[in-house]
């Protein structure tokens, strides 16, 4: 651009600014008015809603107050209509003005009418229903006071909301006077800007033609006094004449440095070359001297590390030890190791093994601060650039070098180092072969000398078989006598272990009649104490009906009784099974916080589960196991604190394993789970601590204890934490409360599971399979069963064939309530012969343990029956056994239940399969 036409430019684009500026500014002001009247239209709209909430704040108080005093039944349907128009005129005011004020404390108040209101709302409404259900019923005037209070709270709060949306229009107002103010003073400011700028702009072009003259005059003059490797270029961007000056100079200038670079590099290449081949040489007169490998690595790391400006090197050799290659140390340059740290690396291992295992260089910079440490006598500085070499020989690696530099290395640098390494590996080739052959004639002459001396060793050894071949037949003598003295005795521990084996069979039967001879009474007895405790008719007292559940509950405990001396007895005999699966930590605080959140609240004592940060999500464990533990210890806590609090901490520790508990004659430190439970309670004295985890056990044993319980469930407790890999630990003092600890092994895959728990979990899976079939159907009718009820049950024919008439009596109570034609046998065969007689049987139930034909032969004979193929058959058994359930379904039961029966479980499952049977 001509000199002529940048002063034309700078005058027109000062007028053009001034009009711009002039337009935009009476736009913003327009603007500004614009948007005043817009927020001052919404504000009023705000102080309309919020004087909405006040009025009908006001109404319904006075609504509520006709619509209970009025006895007209027409005036009071018009009162409950206009409040409840003033609640929803109400609740659409406040919604509209939550909406559109956005304000912190408007949000608070709003929250807060919101609550009131609906506290307001169900007060009235418990008014409103008082008086529907008798007009002459007088209201309590406390409920009277709180409604009245609550809407003079809300009231007050409709007062603030009103006031608030008064007081922001103030502000919006004054807001809008200062802005329209400040408005038409920027106009005149930025008018008189726009000027100084134009006036400046156009003394700055003038000046920026002058400077750029000078500036061209100034670097012509320093052509003279410069090297030809870097002209000075003049820095001008315009396209004027002056522009074109200065790119023609820069051109010639650069021209010139281009000559100069190149005969620099020529220069350069020539003493590059000559410094490389001389310091070849040097190392390559260093090689003949060399007698061992380590004298090589000595010699060679001295000379080469400070011939390339380095600061810091070690040679490693490659050796190998019992088929695993290393790289050793073998000598160094300013190395400082004190602890031994860095001898050897496998290959792959670090930096060292990795160049070793891919075989290339490997070039390092931007080193850490603290990465290697050179020392001298004044002080320790860090290098900054590291190269690691491969010392190759027919494409097999056989030593690597370290050099570290202060400085980066330069290419020459690197190409001596590349040059040389070349020749290394052909050295240490030949010395290593060289140092073979001269051990090898050292080891034959050393052969030959062994040869001789195990010659006479070997005459003299002739003489002291002789003498131990006479011992030897003594020996076997010996040793035939003791074979036949050990025969009898396996043949005596075989028969005790028979002997052992059948009183184990013994016992597990002893459990089992026991079981069914303790639950068939209990059955009769709880059904009769169940229906009893329901007083259908309506005849019993109070008193009788706490009696009732007294008896009931005591069954219960009991019952309760029975399961775990069971339970004892399967653990001591090795018959319970430990099936391992994974088990997420969240579900065991849900768990255990269901079970025992309410329990903390009847009580009024603190209770919180507490997880450490560093659990994983999941560990593999018995979970049924280990909730019922959980289960007993957290009972006795509750049971033995009174205030206080009770909590569980789960976090993983590192425990050493044991020997009583855990890892016999295994002192190692492993990685547990430790579950502890804490209490605030009584505590227990040290030398009780040991005997609670005893059968029938406890801290206070005496007759006037002031807590009770049988002293199972520390015992049961210990015997599943030793059948999950773990133990438990106590530690407590009189007085001031308990922490049992569980531990268990942690393991976090599956994988480290034993290998035969796996199998018997997959077992169970196999053997649970075909009854989860079953319950597909009853899952599908489950729904639509519910709509029926106990319609379902009338005048359906009930067979029960059951040897015990007061299970028979019981259960045709219970049945009979429901409207159901019971018809009853007391042994399979009977049974068999009374359902024939009355085809029309809808359902039976049969139980198990009966004379003649038990329970199981008596379904699989009523399966082969074609007419009864698919009656439900529900198998009633006081056994319950470990394979009861299994053991039912196969003989051809449809469903199974435990004595004593839970009512409401039997007749969920009547229903479950009556429906079925109909669909």
């Amino acid at each position: 651009m001509k000199f002529k036409t940048k002063l034309y430019a700078s005058i027109g684009s000062l007028l053009l600014l001034i009009s711009i500026i002039v337009v935009i500014l009476m736009n913003l002001l327009q603007q500004s008015t614009v948007n005043m009247q817009v927020v001052v239209n919404e504000l009023y709209d705000r102080i309309d809603m919020a004087s909405d909430i006040k009025y009908e704040t006001s109404n319904i108080g006075r609504e509520l107050r006709e619509i209970t005093s009025v006895q007209s039944s027409e005036y009071k349907q018009i009162a409950t209509n206009a409040w409840e128009e003033s609640h929803i005129n109400m609740q659409l005011a406040i919604e509209s003005l939550e909406k559109r004020d956005t304000q912190e404390k408007s949000q608070e108040l709003i929250a807060k009418f919101k609550t009131l209101h609906k506290s307001y709302q169900n007060m009235a409404q418990q008014v409103m229903t008082t008086q529907n259900i008798d007009n002459e019923v007088d209201i309590q005037p406390s409920l009277w006071n709180e409604a009245e209070l609550t809407r003079q709270r809300m009231l007050q709060i409709a007062d603030l909301l009103h006031g608030l949306q008064e007081q922001e229009m103030k502000n919006e107002l004054l807001r809008s006077r200062e802005t329209y103010n400040w408005a038409v003073t920027v106009i005149y400011i930025y008018l008189a800007i726009s000027l100084t700028i134009g006036i400046g702009f156009t003394i700055w072009i003038i000046s920026r033609i002058t400077k750029n003259l000078n500036n061209v005059t100034s670097v012509m003059k320093r052509v003279s006094t410069s090297d030809f490797g870097k002209l000075p270029r003049i820095e001008i961007f315009s396209k004027d004449e002056i522009g074109e000056i200065a790119v023609a100079f820069n051109k010639m200038a650069k021209a010139l440095e281009e000559h100069s670079k190149l005969e620099k590099k020529f220069i350069d290449e020539a003493e590059e070359h000559s410094w490389l081949k001389t310091k070849i040489a040097e190392i390559a007169t260093m090689y003949p001297e060399v007698e061992n490998i380590q004298m090589l690595a000595e010699l060679l790391i001295a000379k080469l590390v400070p011939m390339v400006g380095a600061s810091f090197g070690v040679f490693y050799i490659k050796e190998v030890e019992e088929s695993e290659q290393f790289l050793k140390k073998l000598s160094a340059y300013a190395f400082s190791d004190e602890n031994k740290e860095f001898e050897r690396f496998r290959i792959g291992e670090g930096l060292i093994g990795q160049c070793a295992a891919e075989k290339r260089p490997i070039l390092l910079n931007q080193i850490p601060e603290n990465y290697i440490k050179v020392r001298s006598g004044m002080g320790v500085g860090s290098p900054k650039n590291i190269i690691i070499l491969p010392v190759q020989f027919e494409d097999d690696v056989l030593a690597v070098i370290e050099i570290a530099s202060f400085e980066p290395f330069s290419p020459s640098q690197v190409k001596l180092l590349e040059e040389v390494n070349s020749n290394i590996g052909i050295t240490i080739n030949s010395i290593s072969n060289r140092m073979k052959a001269e051990r090898l004639l050292q080891e034959s002459q050393a052969l030959t000398e062994e040869l001789q001396a195990q010659s006479e060793e070997l005459q003299l050894q002739q003489e002291e078989l002789r003498t131990t071949n006479e011992k030897l037949e003594e020996q076997y003598e010996t040793s035939e006598q003791k074979k036949k003295e050990v025969e009898k005795v396996r043949e005596a521990l075989e028969e005790k272990a028979q002997q052992l084996e059948l009183s184990s069979q013994y016992k597990s039967e002893f459990l089992a009649n026991m079981s069914h001879e303790l639950r068939t009474p209990l059955n009769s007895l709880l059904i009769l104490a169940q229906i009893l405790s329901e007083n259908g008719q309506g005849n019993l007292t109070a008193k009788q009906e706490e009696y009732i559940r007294t008896i009931y509950s005591s069954g219960n405990d009991l019952l309760h009784l029975i399961n775990d001396i069971l339970d004892l007895a399967k653990v001591e005999s090795g018959k319970l099974e430990v099936i391992p699966k994974e088990v997420e930590f969240q579900k065991v605080r849900d768990f255990i916080t269901s079970q025992f959140s309410p329990i903390a609240r009847h009580k009024n004592v603190q209770f919180s589960v507490e997880l450490e940060t560093d659990l994983p999500e999941s560990f593999y464990t018995d979970e049924q196991r280990l909730q019922q533990v959980l289960k007993n210890l957290l009972s006795n806590a509750f049971k033995f604190t009174e205030s206080g609090s009770v909590s569980l901490v789960i976090n993983k520790v590192v425990k050493e394993g044991n020997g009583r508990h855990l890892f016999e004659g295994d002192k190692q430190v492993k990685p547990m789970l430790a579950f502890s439970v804490i209490d605030t309670g009584i505590g227990i004295d040290n030398d009780k601590q040991e005997t609670i985890f005893d059968a029938f056990k406890q801290a206070d044993g005496t007759t006037s204890r002031q807590y009770g319980g049988t002293g199972l469930g520390l015992s049961i407790s210990r015997e599943y934490a030793q059948l999950l890999g773990g133990f438990i630990e106590v530690t407590s003092k009189k007085g001031t409360g308990s922490t049992f600890t569980l531990y268990l092994p942690y393991f976090e895959q599956s994988g480290k599971i034993d290998e035969q728990a796996t199998l018997k979990e997959v077992a169970v899976g196999l053997e649970i399979e075909n009854y989860q079939l079953n319950l597909t159907t009853k899952d599908n009718a489950e729904v639509t069963m519910k709509q029926h009820g106990k319609s379902l049950l009338k005048d359906k024919k009930v067979l029960i064939v059951d040897d015990d008439i007061r299970n028979v009596y019981a259960l045709t109570i219970a049945l009979e309530k429901y409207e159901m034609d019971i018809i009853v046998a007391e042994n399979g065969r009977e049974g068999i012969d009374v359902l024939r007689a009355n085809p029309d049987t809808d359902l039976v139930l049969m139980d198990i343990m009966m004379p003649e034909i038990d329970g199981f032969e008596a379904m699989r004979r009523i399966r082969k029956i074609p007419e009864f193929e698919t009656i439900p058959i529900i198998a009633l058994t006081a056994k319950a056994m470990k394979h009861s359930r299994e053991e039912c379904l196969n003989a051809g039961a449809t469903d199974y239940i435990s004595k004593p029966i839970n009512l409401d479980q039997l007749f969920s499952l009547m229903q479950v399969w009556l429906y079925s049977k109909e669909g």
